[in-house]
């Protein structure tokens, strides 16, 4: 069955499942962090949905395709800024290894939903 709407995808359910963790983690970041860390967390977040949104509702494959690049680089930029708050004591251990495992599953589903699109070429 093809998937009509981008909200069938199950890759940007589970992207929107780690932005909305992304938030609830920083929620408790200090003001001064407002327009640092959490509104990179929260950039990076929320750039991987809207992308896997974006590109399906491209009309070319082609297109699709080339914007399935930039969730994965959001997605490595999200981690990195939640590895360095990690680091610094912004979040717990707990909040880390649950963001951390659904990193790592939406990244897996990137890159399976990259390898079903190239098919298609």
């Amino acid at each position: 069955m093809a998937v009509q709407h981008y909200r069938q995808l199950l890759v940007w359910q589970k992207a929107m499942d780690l932005a909305v963790l992304a938030y609830e983690i920083t929620k408790r970041s200090p003001k001064y962090e407002l327009f640092g860390l959490t509104s990179q967390i929260q950039r990076a977040a929320a750039s991987i949905p809207a992308n896997i949104a974006e590109g399906h509702s491209r009309a070319h494959t082609r297109e699709f395709l080339n914007h399935l690049s930039v969730p994965r680089g959001s997605l490595s930029e999200l981690e990195t800024h939640l590895i360095l708050s990690q680091r610094v004591g912004r979040i717990t251990e707990v909040e880390f290894d649950e963001f951390l495992r659904l990193s790592q599953e939406v990244g897996r589903m990137l890159s399976g939903l990259r390898k079903s699109v190239e098919c298609r070429l």
